[in-house]
C-alpha cells in the first residue's frame, strides 16, 4: 500500500502493483462498492503482469478507511450500499484524479496514465474522463452514467464503455441514452454484451461469465496498450520476440531441457494440437522435452520463417518445418517407425506470455505429414494438401 495526497490536503491509501520490468505506463483501477478488496487487487496484479504500473485507490476513505469486503453476505451488501449512498461523488472523482497525478509522477511510470473502473468505478472512470482527461479510460457496467451525459462535451481523451444488456442498474432506457449521446463521438467506443448482467466480469459473482469477461478484458487491454504504451509497446514487442527466440534456441540449437523450462511459467502447457502431445507444468514438460521431443528431432530438421505477429501478450509464428523421418518422433508421429521419407509442412505456433515467460500450442496439417510419409494415399482420399 502507498499513500496519496488528495487535492484538498488529505491522505488516502492505494494498492500498488509493479510490472516485472519495473517500469511502464500507469493504470488507476477504480473500485466497486466493496472497497479495495481481493478482486481489485487481482485486477491490479493482472495489469502489472501485462507491463503496467497499476494502483487501486481507497475511495471510501472519507467515510471509512481500509474497506475490504466480498459480495458473499447480506451484511456486506448492506454496508457496501450504505457506503455507496454516502459517497461524495465529486470528491471521489477528484481523488481518482489525484491518483492519476500521483502515478504520472511515480518513478516507475512512463508518464502516461489511464483508468479502468467497475460498477461504481465504471461511472467514476467516465466522470474522470469528462472532468480531468486521463490519457484514456475504460468503464465496466458503470452505474448512473446516464445522469451526467451533459458532461460529454468535456471528453478530450479516448473512452471505452462495456455495457451489460441485462443490467438492472443500467436499464434499457439508460443504455439508450448513453448510446444516443456518445455513439457519434469519435473518442468513445461502446461494447454491448446483450446476454450479460451486471458485474459479469467479477469472478465468483452471481453473474460472472468467463467468456464475456475475457473478451471485455482483452478489448480493454488492447485499448490501453494502443493509447498508453507508445514506444514502450514497441519495446515490449521486441522483448517478447527475443524471449521466444531464446526459448526456440534452447529447444533446437543447444537442446537443453532445463534451459528451455526456465523460459516457461511454472504451470506452462505445450499442446501439439493435431496429435495432442505435450504436457502441463514443469514436471510433465521436463519428461516430454527430455524424452520425447529434444532427443527425437531428426538431424536435418530445419525451420524457415514465414511471418511473426506480436501482440500484447503473445507471439504467433508461421514457418515451414522440414525434416527427414530418420528417427522416432513421438511428439509428431506417435507410434510410427522411421520411414526415411522427407517431410515439409507449414506450422503455426501460438505463444502466450505471462510475467515474461511462455506457454504454447502448435498447429500443423497432420494429413499432409501422413501423406508425405506414405501412411495415407492422397490420391484416393478427399485430401488436397501439400505432399
Amino acid at each position: 500500500m502507498i499513500t496519496i495526497t488528495s487535492f484538498d490536503g488529505g491522505e488516502f491509501d492505494a494498492y500498488l502493483a509493479l510490472p516485472a520490468a519495473g517500469f511502464g505506463p500507469g493504470i488507476v483501477v477504480l473500485q466497486e462498492i466493496f472497497g479495495v478488496n481481493q478482486f481489485m487487487r487481482d485486477v491490479c496484479d493482472w495489469y502489472a503482469a501485462h507491463g503496467f504500473v497499476a494502483i487501486c485507490p481507497d475511495l471510501f476513505w472519507r467515510q471509512e478507511r481500509g474497506v475490504d469486503m466480498t459480495d458473499k453476505t447480506e451484511a456486506e451488501w448492506q454496508k457496501a450500499f450504505a457506503l455507496y449512498q454516502g459517497l461524495d461523488e465529486a470528491k471521489a472523482v477528484e481523488d481518482s484524479a489525484a491518483a492519476v497525478d500521483f502515478l504520472r509522477g511515480h518513478r516507475a511510470c512512463s508518464g502516461r496514465v489511464g483508468a479502468v473502473g467497475f460498477c461504481l468505478g465504471g461511472n467514476l472512470a467516465w466522470l474522470l474522463s469528462a472532468r480531468f482527461s486521463p490519457d484514456c479510460a475504460a468503464g465496466y457496467y458503470g452505474v448512473s452514467i446516464e445522469k451526467s451525459l451533459t458532461e460529454a462535451a468535456g471528453l478530450h481523451s479516448p473512452l471505452m464503455l462495456h455495457i451489460a444488456g441485462l443490467d438492472k442498474y443500467c436499464p434499457p432506457e439508460a443504455q439508450q441514452q448513453i448510446h444516443a449521446t456518445l455513439d457519434g463521438n469519435p473518442l468513445v467506443t461502446i461494447h454491448d454484451y446483450p446476454e450479460q448482467d451486471h458485474a459479469f466480469g467479477r469472478p465468483g459473482g452471481a453473474h460472472y461469465d468467463a467468456a464475456a469477461a475475457e473478451l471485455a478484458h482483452l478489448r480493454t487491454l488492447e485499448f490501453l496498450v494502443r493509447h498508453l504504451a507508445g514506444e514502450g509497446f514497441a519495446n515490449a514487442q521486441k522483448l517478447l520476440s527475443d524471449r521466444w527466440d531464446e526459448h526456440v534456441k534452447y529447444e533446437f540449437a543447444t537442446r537443453d531441457t532445463e534451459d528451455t523450462l526456465k523460459t516457461m511459467v511454472a504451470d506452462a502447457y505445450v499442446n501439439h494440437i493435431p496429435v495432442m502431445t505435450g504436457g502441463v507444468g514443469h514436471d510433465e514438460l521436463r519428461e516430454f522435452y527430455s524424452q520425447r521431443f529434444i532427443p527425437q528431432m531428426p538431424p536435418d530438421t530445419s525451420m524457415t520463417p514465414v511471418s511473426r505477429t506480436i501482440g500484447v501478450d503473445r507471439v504467433v509464428d508461421e514457418m515451414v518445418f522440414e525434416f527427414t523421418h530418420t528417427a522416432k518422433m513421438d511428439w509428431m508421429l506417435p507410434g510410427v517407425a522411421p520411414t526415411g521419407k522427407h517431410v515439409k509442412v507449414p506450422l503455426v505456433v501460438i505463444v502466450h506470455f505471462r510475467d515474461g515467460k511462455a506457454h504454447e500450442h502448435i498447429y500443423w496439417d497432420q494429413a499432409s505429414v501422413l501423406a508425405q510419409i506414405g501412411l495415407i494415399d492422397a490420391h484416393s482420399l478427399p485430401y488436397a494438401g501439400w505432399y
